[in-house]
């Protein structure tokens, strides 16, 4: 049941610092992807009188189509803006001791920059090809060419 009065949504802007490793679960075939987001904080240190940029590391976890996607479309330093959800997770070490690790799991991926540095700047969605327009249909009509005209 999910409670009325919470919420649990990251929107982060940063750049990769590697590229995606995927790989896909065994039982399912499901893909899942793995990177890192640096996230960059500019502050000012008083005792300076200098400005510092900070840098923030987040782990991110991507899963199914979304995976794919990633792994066709990121490499190490492409800016991106994500939402997602925070999740947490336990495991054991080789020791056997419980460890916990939280990350990011993606829900939503729009590639930033430049249009040269980006081969696509839409967000991730499951299209057909009926969704863009062909060359008819972008075609300009020329002066004195006239559409055919159904009656109605």
């Amino acid at each position: 049941m999910r409670d009325i009065n919470s919420l649990n949504k990251v929107t982060l802007i940063g750049r990769l610092g590697q590229s995606p490793e995927i790989r896909y679960l065994p039982q399912t075939e499901r893909a899942v992807a793995r990177f890192t987001l640096a996230t960059n904080e500019r502050f000012f240190n008083p005792r300076t009188n200098e400005s510092d940029i900070r840098a923030e590391w987040h782990r991110i976890v991507v899963w199914g189509k979304l995976a794919e996607f990633c792994e066709k479309y990121l490499t190490q330093g492409k800016q991106i803006y994500l939402e997602g959800k925070l999740r947490t997770r336990s495991w054991q070490d080789r020791e056997g001791n419980k460890r916990f690790t939280t990350e990011i799991e993606a829900r939503n991926i729009v590639l930033l920059g430049k249009r040269e540095e980006t081969v696509e700047q839409e967000p991730y969605a499951e299209s057909t090809s009926e969704d863009f327009p062909t060359e008819e249909q972008e075609k300009p009509k020329e002066e004195g060419e006239e559409e055919d005209e159904v009656p109605f």
